[in-house]
């Protein structure tokens, strides 16, 4: 008997995984997860919140929230690091080669982790949500990365 099973693509796959990364997050404002793939395998993957060994804002608050900081301003203020950012170093801690990769973010990349996305060599990026920082889309569209705004659900 043969049965016809409805398989998501390779695109929703790897989407979906991002939101099931993010909920490791332990920012207070924003959950965000990526997610770094090269030949439809997962090199590393990432979620926004502090560095290792430093407690969370989801333990001792978080100070751009009380200081009505509005998104996509004034990141040095965070405690946090952001998802791309955490899957970046993940892949550099591990030994894993990501230039020629593919990330998958819950959100469109800030303009931080732009510069990072396109010095590590990604060339192309599918995310769900926007993100109130224009500069990251005008740098990727400048270093020729594919952006795409996509939508798993």
């Amino acid at each position: 008997m043969s049965r016809k099973k409805n398989r998501p693509s390779w695109q929703t796959y790897f989407m979906d995984i991002t939101f099931l990364v993010a909920k490791r997050s332990t920012c207070l404002r924003r959950a965000v997860g990526a997610l770094i793939v090269k030949d439809k395998r997962i090199l590393s993957t990432g979620y926004n919140g502090a560095p290792t060994g430093i407690k969370h804002c989801i333990e001792i608050g978080c100070l751009r929230e009380k200081l009505n900081v509005p998104s996509g301003e004034k990141h040095e203020l965070c405690r946090g690091i952001h998802a791309e950012q955490n899957a970046i170093i993940q892949a550099a801690y591990h030994g894993a080669s990501i230039k020629d990769a593919t990330l998958f973010c819950t959100n469109m990349p800030c303009s931080i982790c732009a510069k990072m996305i396109i010095n590590a060599g990604i060339k192309k990026i599918y995310y769900h949500s926007g993100y109130a920082d224009a500069m990251s889309k005008e740098m990727f569209t400048e270093a020729g990365i594919n952006l795409i705004q996509f939508d798993a659900g």
